[in-house]
């Protein structure tokens, strides 16, 4: 139990943002305490064990141009990485196309004639772009033309988000699929280079050899082993706040509420949590702009099969409207380690959804009934080969760039700038879509601001960036 009297840095949220800062401040000689409401670090990087079968929710490679970053995973894991080859398809109208694209699959596939139609689709769109870029939709088809738009972006895109991509706004695309363009596209499904300046062309990568979660387990240990605190199943209660600072914050772990003084304080959690945890609240246009922020959720059916090998494949993006399924990842082609029996083969078919639609609703048995047919409808593997099944539901994956997102977001910003001693960080602290590395960075950067420097976390992946 962490005592009234110490002054700790306090860190809200064990993903990997609110690990990095932890990690960072101890080396630092500061004194974190991090507190995770959850009973395993990671968040939506984590790694479930299942019956000695691992599953990635979500499906994270550890590749970064941040060589602060390179070395932060170095130093917690030295001799836990595997090199994997990456092997990814994209399944659209009962095809599968290599990505990133092999030209001559593609050509295959889609047919000659096709192929002509969206290079005048694009020649059309050069010659007459959208003037404006609002939203995903125009953003996409100035760079690709209207016809590879409704081929490969617009059916997947919207299965992701739920909503039609002209509502989504165009700085998602600005941010993540930034660099990306048909030219780059093109260039490495000809010459099948290693485009290291597009992440979604990377070919290698690295991979814990136990899946995520062991990185965030073992930074973990070592926060704990160098004098930091980390509190798992600890909610957080209350932030108290006065005169442009936080004076205290309530925590409830173990059955009892206790406070601990806010001599700094780093959140990662949801920015529309955060507010409603402040005490006393925001101004009332702060709350608004806060119940008005949006996030996608997604279910991960981990699914056991009978089989040894059922496709060389990572993960899989189905873009076909026809199943509910979104993106399947093969763990065994991740790492042998994820799977206990080499004779299996376990599959995490991803839905993506909305907390309280149906899909998040539907009970366990009958979503692993839909995963079970699906593998089948997508000629991947016989339905009857699925002999175990657990699901994993993850709230709040992905924050959304819908219509008024950036105002409410700005509002929010505003009033937290007039906290001095609270910083938040990490995807959802920034309601930002980062990647885990651009997570990272804010958290040491965070840590830096402690001591003096002063970095602007919310400018971190502003820069061209990479998509997946």
């Amino acid at each position: 139990m962490v005592s009234e009297s110490q002054s700790p840095v306090v860190i809200l949220g064990a993903g990997p943002a609110g690990l990095t800062a932890a990690y960072e401040s101890v080396k630092r000689n500061l004194s974190p305490v991090l507190v995770e409401k959850s009973g395993q670090v990671g968040g939506i990087a984590r790694t479930e064990n299942y019956r000695g079968y691992r599953f990635d929710i979500g499906g994270h490679r550890f590749f970064t141009h941040f060589e602060e970053i390179q070395r932060i995973w170095n130093e917690v894991l030295p001799k836990d990485f595997v090199t994997v080859s990456r092997i990814s398809r994209i399944y659209y109208k009962r095809r599968f196309y290599q990505y990133p694209l092999s030209f001559f699959n593609a050509i295959s596939n889609l047919g000659a004639w096709e192929g002509l139609l969206i290079l005048g689709s694009y020649i059309r769109a050069k010659m007459q772009p959208h003037e404006k870029e609002e939203n995903l939709e125009e953003w996409i088809t100035n760079r690709f033309g209207q016809r590879l738009y409704q081929t490969f972006f617009k059916t997947y895109t919207e299965k992701v988000w739920g909503i039609a991509c002209r509502d989504i706004q165009s700085d998602w695309a600005a941010q993540r699929i930034k660099g990306l363009t048909l030219k780059s596209v093109l260039y490495d499904a000809i010459f099948r280079g290693n485009n290291n300046q597009v992440k979604t062309l990377v070919r290698r990568f690295h991979y814990p050899v136990a899946g995520p979660g062991m990185m965030w387990e073992s930074m973990q240990k070592q926060v704990e082993q160098r004098g930091g605190q980390v509190l798992l199943n600890a909610e957080t209660v209350r932030i108290r706040h006065a005169a442009g600072q936080v004076q205290y914050i309530s925590l409830r772990h173990l059955g009892q509420e206790f406070s601990l003084p806010g001599k700094t304080i780093i959140s990662s959690i949801p920015l529309d949590e955060l507010v409603f945890m402040l005490d006393p609240l925001p101004p009332q246009q702060v709350q608004d702009a806060a119940r008005k922020l949006a996030y996608r959720a997604f279910i991960l059916a981990g699914v056991i099969l009978n089989r040894p090998r059922l496709f060389p494949d990572n993960w899989i993006y189905v873009h076909s409207p026809d199943v509910k399924v979104g993106r399947i990842q093969n763990f065994k082609n991740w790492s042998p380690a994820m799977v206990p029996d080499m004779s299996k083969t376990s599959l995490g078919m991803e839905y993506f959804c909305s907390e309280g639609d149906e899909l998040w609703s539907m009970p366990d048995a009958e979503l692993l009934r839909i995963a079970q047919k699906e593998i089948q409808i997508l000629g991947l593997g016989e339905a009857s080969s699925v002999e175990d099944g657990v699901v994993f539901r993850q709230p709040k994956a992905y924050p959304i760039y819908n219509n008024g997102y950036r105002q409410h977001v700005q509002t929010i910003r505003e009033f937290l700038g007039t906290i001095g001693n609270l910083q938040t960080i990490g995807r959802n602290g920034l309601h930002r879509y980062n990647n885990q590395d651009h997570s990272m960075l804010t958290a040491t950067m965070a840590v830096a601001n402690i001591l003096g420097e002063k970095h602007d976390l919310w400018a971190v992946n502003t820069e061209p960036s990479y998509f997946e």
